[in-house]
């Protein structure tokens, strides 16, 4: 709120306010990259993840043009994702899409076997954001670097509850959105690594070290640097509080729906902490949702950018998951307000919704 009211100037400006915006956004920059691990040059800010994540997936195949036009991705991907990639298909380009195992997983063995001479990109999600399954990040981007294969990774939902040093992992671009941790909506970056190329994707500005033009959302940049900063002093605290949720949530279903009337969709180990994917047979995803939703809890039926659509997810259609299953998933996932009464609540709101629709006439 000071941001927004008491600094009025550009930070591409040359005079006193412009250069005191200058202050503020770089000491964010600062604050952002040391907790994502990298150097403050290596961060381009965006409007969010949908944005970085073309930024990376269509900067990065321009820049590689001359090696080649195939690109690599999985058949889960958030649709920022999945969109830009069958855009590449229009303008020529090949896209290989990575099946998933029932757990959502990727096999390292179908990415080596995927791999041509003419691979410019790998681009695949750190962790899903409609199951929470975890994919095998470090090991695809070895491969990628054994290859000369550039790997973006869109680390969007994993941000705040998996630990994320961009100089540590086997990455070219990651992408983050300040919103997932509690931060602003309409802001998030892009970790270009230092090296790489990218072509801009708009004009009109230096901004951005020339790879992303516009007048910097310093409010924005300044929020998400202070969603970091607590992120990092109460994030094992968080960490916990969300684990604890979780296996509260699963052993409340099981005394109030039975574990026989409900299943996990996702991987047991490999998964985000505040994330379930649950499926219940007996009711439609459509019907539940109405159900709680007039109980005062809001679930989603999938991705939050796609869920104003009751199509079945295209995420759990990848896994082969059984017909009953796919038609009855509800995504579950709490954050910082949630308490363990709200997960109570819930399980025993299902076990009533469930019981009322078994004795319907």
């Amino acid at each position: 709120m000071n941001i927004m009211k008491g600094q009025y100037g550009n930070p591409s400006s040359i005079h006193a306010f412009g250069r005191e915006a200058k202050r503020t956004v770089s000491g964010a920059r600062d604050v952002v990259a040391a907790s994502l691990g990298c150097n403050p040059d290596e961060l381009v800010f965006t409007g969010g993840g949908t944005e970085s994540d073309n930024l990376a997936i269509f900067g990065a195949v321009a820049a590689r043009a001359e090696k080649g036009k195939h690109v690599i991705t999985t058949a889960i991907e958030h649709h920022a994702v999945l969109h830009s990639c069958q855009e590449l298909e229009r303008q020529g380009y090949e896209v290989t899409y990575l099946p998933v195992d029932e757990s959502g997983r990727i096999r390292v063995e179908d990415l080596r076997e995927a791999i041509r001479p003419d691979t410019v990109l790998i681009t695949m999600m750190y962790a899903n954001n409609e199951i929470g399954t975890i994919q095998p990040i470090r090991e695809v981007g070895e491969l990628a670097r054994q290859h000369d294969i550039l790997f973006h990774t869109d680390a969007v939902q994993a941000l705040g509850s998996q630990p994320i040093s961009c100089k540590d992992l086997p990455v070219d671009l990651v992408s983050f959105s300040a919103h997932k941790i509690n931060g602003p909506q309409g802001v998030g970056a892009l970790y270009v690594r230092r090296g790489v190329t990218l072509e801009a994707r708009s004009h009109g500005g230096l901004q951005e070290r020339q790879r992303r033009a516009g007048t910097e959302n310093m409010a924005g940049i300044v929020g998400f640097a202070e969603a970091l900063k607590l992120n990092s002093e109460q994030g094992a605290e968080h960490l916990q509080h969300a684990l604890e949720l979780r296996k509260l949530l699963l052993d409340q279903l099981a005394v109030h729906v039975g574990e026989e009337h409900f299943h996990v969709n996702g991987h047991a180990e490999h998964t985000l902490p505040n994330i379930l994917n649950i499926s219940f047979p007996e009711v439609s995803t459509e019907t539940m949702l109405m159900n709680l939703d007039m109980e005062g809890i809001a679930v989603a039926s999938g991705s939050a950018c796609t869920s104003g659509s009751l199509e079945v997810s295209h995420v759990l259609k990848a896994m082969n998951l059984p017909k009953a299953f796919l038609q009855s998933a509800i995504r579950f996932s709490w954050g910082l307000g949630n308490t363990t009464q709200d997960i109570i609540t819930t399980a025993e709101k299902i076990g009533t919704i469930l019981e009322r629709l078994r004795n319907r006439p």
